[in-house]
């Protein structure tokens, strides 16, 4: 008789857990400077962490209205009508959740049903295809061919089929750095318009882009009324551990989101909500170009160490990685070769193998972020180096 204990859902059977929390944790086992994940060793803005502190001093301790709080809604609001001459009603349309993860959980699980369709674009952050699965849906992966990793419009057509829910877009793109032109995104429109698809935009790293622009796919026609923009302030602001997303949709779908959202967390935590409204409020155009221009110096150390260790790779358009070709350095699978670099090398990335449905397509892959201090980036490519020259 089977132990009832030892029973886990099937839905779980089909997907790992976090190949990136795994990373971080044989990078503390091996005291390896941590590239694997995506959170920053330097300080956030200090305009930020003292409005965190008045909101406490002010006893905002306690429930924050379950989609948002007033104050970081209305910022919301102004950014985008500002940014992106987008009109959203604070309302009926905005839902503010606990990060990008689960604000993509509640998305899915408001707007897809068993049996249906979710298109995923890989390489791709390695949420997406779970939640669909824990949907019941099924993921259909499309994937993007290296070096450029460009959409192919007819690839998508091929994609689609009766049952297709929905596109999941990440841009500027985690893994492969990517900023997706206004010529990809209008294919992605003309897709989702023709065969009444909704889109799934993440736009977390909205702000972080070194080439062209970032448009989001809601601006586009045809799309305000069917794309459901993803975002947050973990990454512009430095604050990865707050847990604040942010979710943009027309009402009916915002509806049925803010009741999933209700359910799994309740609510943001109010504090630190606060404290984003007054950031975004209160930080000048100056921060967001200065933020950019740090990132980029930063990445320039990692990818010239990262070639003069023998790695092949250049520098992204946007977000903070780099996802690097390690076949001149070794033949191993994605997953030793990352495990040896951080347990021999001392450097810790992502396994490539885990941004792609069947994981031996990025067989000679390995992620790296460069979303620490410049020290933190020079010591990780001295490593690097000594790691290359003992072979």
């Amino acid at each position: 008789m089977t132990n009832p204990l030892e029973r886990t859902a099937r839905r779980t059977h089909s997907f790992t857990e976090s190949v990136i929390r795994e990373m971080t944790r044989v990078a503390r086992e091996h005291d390896a400077v941590n590239l694997a994940q995506g959170f920053p060793d330097f300080p956030a803005p200090h305009l930020l962490k003292e409005a965190a502190c008045e909101a406490i001093r002010g006893d905002i301790n306690q429930y924050a209205i379950t989609w948002g709080a007033p104050s970081l809604r209305n910022a919301l609001a102004r950014k985008y009508a500002a940014r992106y001459d987008m009109e959203i009603d604070t309302e009926r349309e905005i839902t503010v959740t606990c990060g990008g993860t689960e604000a993509m959980a509640s998305v899915m699980l408001a707007v897809v049903d068993p049996g249906e369709e979710v298109i995923v674009f890989e390489p791709f952050y390695e949420n997406y295809g779970p939640d669909a699965v824990l949907c019941e849906a099924k993921p259909v992966f499309v994937t993007l061919e290296a070096p450029e990793y460009r959409l192919d419009k007819d690839m998508l057509l091929e994609a689609v089929s009766p049952r297709t829910r929905a596109i999941v877009i990440n841009t500027p793109n985690n893994p492969t750095g990517r900023v997706f032109s206004r010529d990809e995104l209008q294919a992605i429109a003309d897709v989702c318009v023709e065969h009444d698809i909704l889109a799934i935009t993440d736009e977390i790293y909205e702000h972080i882009y070194y080439e062209g622009e970032h448009v989001p796919l809601a601006t586009f026609e045809g799309m305000r009324d069917r794309t459901i923009t993803i975002s947050g302030l973990s990454k512009t602001f430095s604050v990865t551990g707050w847990r604040i997303g942010t979710i943009v949709a027309p009402p009916v779908l915002t509806s049925a989101i803010r009741k999933v959202h209700d359910f799994l967390t309740v609510g943001a935590p109010a504090p630190l909500q606060e404290a984003c409204a007054v950031g975004l409020e209160q930080l000048p155009e100056a921060y967001y170009t200065e933020m950019v221009s740090s990132y980029r110096e930063r990445g320039e150390v990692l990818v010239s160490a990262l070639q003069d260790a023998g790695f092949k790779c250049r520098f992204p358009e946007g977000a903070y990685y780099v996802l690097a070709d390690f076949s001149e350095i070794s033949d191993e699978d994605s997953m030793t070769f990352g495990k040896r670099l951080t347990a021999e090398g001392g450097v810790a990335p992502v396994p490539g193998g885990s941004f792609f449905s069947v994981p031996e397509r990025g067989h000679s892959l390995a992620r790296f972020v460069f979303c620490k201090r410049i020290e933190t980036l020079r010591e990780a490519g001295d490593r690097l180096r000594r790691f290359a020259e003992r072979g």
